[in-house]
């Protein structure tokens, strides 16, 4: 019965999700009765499965579900994990996604988009439901993943204005440098453990502590990935600039994501890894500084807010900072019981923020109360005016992370100008003549730098896409041979077998002929088709827009290709010695993600760029 249970409450808002997209737009009564119907049922089974788990004695239960693909020296395997965890962040999120969803009801009533706010509620919820399901690394990716796109797609459900496609890219980015953290962390998991080690074993304390012994440094590394891809997804410092700026969504998707539950993701994976974290005292004692900084930064930044909903985004980070802190003091309880009411009382503030505007707006004229002495009063002054400075600007981390991460990764891109769009054709020719070579010259034993080299030139190719403003056609190109050429190089480095090398190229080339037909076609109608500023084209063209996001999506590996699968079996063949190797692959996904959804977002998002059309306000 708790088997049913579990994938029921997984699969349940996915299947809504299909449902809802072959409805029409203009019903809204049945889109939003379908939302609420699929999100209250989920949230009765969530009940019904807690009830079920306290009378089996709080037993872990731990599914295997489906086997993806197998060889000798690889598992990729679906893995569920019912335990004190998941259960209390199941019963919160299905709660509080049920009262979201009912208020969004009436909240989003006739607003353009209606129907496209809840199918993406249902796919978010359905990837919240994975994640704090999973049993191992790979599940928990997949969950990881969904989130990240609904984010962006709710950041940017004002779509034909300027600030929210921007901010939804800005956001987008900083969740693929958490991505990288999570990638380098389960390609050293493989070698630490030597199989696709589930959560359940891992919280073997005995097996955790020998193998520590042993892989000392490999368990760091992984901790520090886990708690790069945690810092990331919680806006934690440095991190903490970005969710203010997630705010341009509606409100109730700024209730759900950045007050409840996207945003306490990363304390969930910091407590699901929490039995590997335990035994490095120095990550532990990283985790608890980075906590505390966040906390000291984002209550004085909170408190000197114009805006309610970024004052509820900084005092949201500061509280999920003190969460980092207990989980890294072993706290496993405490924290669970923070996060259950931090989530209810974001939630709540969040929702009625817009009613709380027209209450108070005009006590503001009337009453000026006495502000009381705070902690503050007792620095020296000069202390207090740098403080006050320092949190108007918001400690100025958005330009610190432009400048020491972005700007080089564009400097870069610009000054491989060789790389042109008529130049760019030969690396057709090129890969070609490589891959001949490979099948029958021994280039592993002769040439042992060159999974290097071609995996520095695959960066390259993903960088000039990245900086490129004149032709999209060169920018999707280059991705499409990035992958290619990452294939390459770790087909150099241990030779892949066939029917691996076609489960990742495989999906790349279907992404990538997708991709050019959707280009082609608007080229076809004679639509401006550079980089250099945003064009809305999805006000005429919808369902092209639809085509060519999914063509993005699969060719960043999410998990509707193939590429997903070959992804993972790329790292799976890298050694745990060859960081230069690893790194220059985990960078290519994360830029090439970061091209590709910035391609989708120029021609698509953002004020139509023909005067014809109502030019729409920069923010919400």
């Amino acid at each position: 019965m708790i088997h049913i249970l579990i994938q029921s409450i997984i699969l349940l808002p996915l299947l809504g999700f299909v449902i809802g997209l072959f409805i029409d737009e203009k019903k809204e009564n049945i889109i939003s009765k379908l939302a609420i119907g699929t999100i209250t049922l989920q949230f009765l089974m969530s009940i019904i499965l807690g009830g079920l788990w306290i009378q089996g004695g709080f037993q872990k239960v731990n599914i295997t579900e489906l086997t993806i693909y197998q060889n000798p020296g690889y598992h990729f395997f679906i893995d569920l994990l019912l335990d004190k965890t998941s259960i209390s962040f199941i019963l919160i999120g299905s709660f509080l996604a049920t009262m979201v969803t009912i208020f969004s009801q009436y909240y989003l009533h006739k607003e353009e988009g209606y129907k496209r706010f809840f199918c993406v509620i249902l796919l978010f919820y359905f990837g919240f439901n994975l994640t704090v399901l999973s049993g191992n690394f790979e599940t928990l990716f997949i969950g990881w993943e969904v989130l990240g796109i609904s984010s962006f797609m709710l950041i940017a459900f004002y779509r034909y204005r300027y600030l929210p496609a921007k901010n939804a890219v800005k956001v987008f980015t900083i969740y693929r440098l958490g991505d990288v953290g999570l990638l380098l962390a389960m390609w050293l998991s493989h070698h630490f453990w030597h199989e696709n080690v589930t959560f359940y074993k891992m919280a073997n304390a005995t097996l955790i502590n020998e193998h520590i012994h042993q892989h000392t440094i490999l368990g760091i590394l992984i901790a520090l990935g886990v708690m790069l891809a945690a810092a990331a997804k919680s806006a934690q410092f440095p991190f903490s600039f970005w969710l203010p700026r997630a705010m341009e969504g509606p409100t109730p998707s700024s209730a759900i994501f950045y007050g409840s539950l996207s945003v306490h993701m990363g304390v969930f994976l910091l407590l699901r890894t929490f039995p590997l974290i335990e035994f490095q005292t120095s990550v532990r004692i990283l985790i608890i500084g980075m906590g505390l900084f966040t906390f000291y930064v984002s209550t004085g930044i909170s408190r000197v807010q114009s805006s309610i909903k970024a004052q509820v985004a900084y005092s949201s980070i500061s509280q999920i900072g003190l969460m980092f802190v207990e989980v890294a003091f072993g706290l496993e309880t405490i924290a669970l019981i923070h996060f259950m009411g931090n989530a209810i009382l974001r939630t709540y503030q969040l929702l009625i923020s817009p009613s709380i505007v027209s209450y108070k707006i005009r006590e503001q004229f009337y009453t000026q109360p006495v502000k009381s002495k705070t902690i503050e009063n007792y620095f020296p002054v000069r202390w207090q005016n740098a403080m006050y400075i320092l949190c108007l600007k918001e400690w100025n981390l958005d330009t610190i992370m432009y400048f020491y991460t972005w700007y080089p990764v564009k400097w870069i891109g610009k000054k491989l100008s060789f790389l042109k769009w008529n130049r760019s054709k030969y690396l057709i020719p090129l890969f070609l003549l490589t891959s001949v070579i490979s099948y029958w010259v021994d280039l592993e034993y002769h040439f042992k730098f060159l999974p290097e080299l071609y995996g520095g030139f695959a960066l390259l190719l993903a960088l000039k896409s990245f900086s490129e403003k004149r032709s999209v056609h060169q920018a999707f190109f280059l991705i499409v041979f990035n992958h290619l050429f990452i294939a390459t190089a770790v087909f150099f480095n241990e030779h892949l077998s066939w029917y691996e090398i076609t489960i990742y190229v495989s999906g790349v080339l279907a992404s990538g002929v997708v991709g050019f037909f959707v280009l082609n076609y608007l080229k076809a109608k004679k639509e401006n088709l550079t980089l250099n500023r945003f064009h809305g084209h999805s006000y005429e063209y919808s369902y092209a827009s639809i085509i060519f996001l999914l063509a993005c999506l699969g060719l960043t590996g999410f998990p509707i290709s193939p590429t997903f699968l070959g992804e993972d079996l790329i790292f799976s063949h890298i050694h745990e010695e060859q960081f230069i190797l690893a790194f220059l692959v985990s960078a290519s996904f994360v830029v090439d993600g970061l091209s590709l959804i910035r391609q989708y977002s120029m021609l698509f998002l953002g004020p139509h760029s023909k005067t014809y059309h109502e030019v729409a306000y920069r923010n919400s």
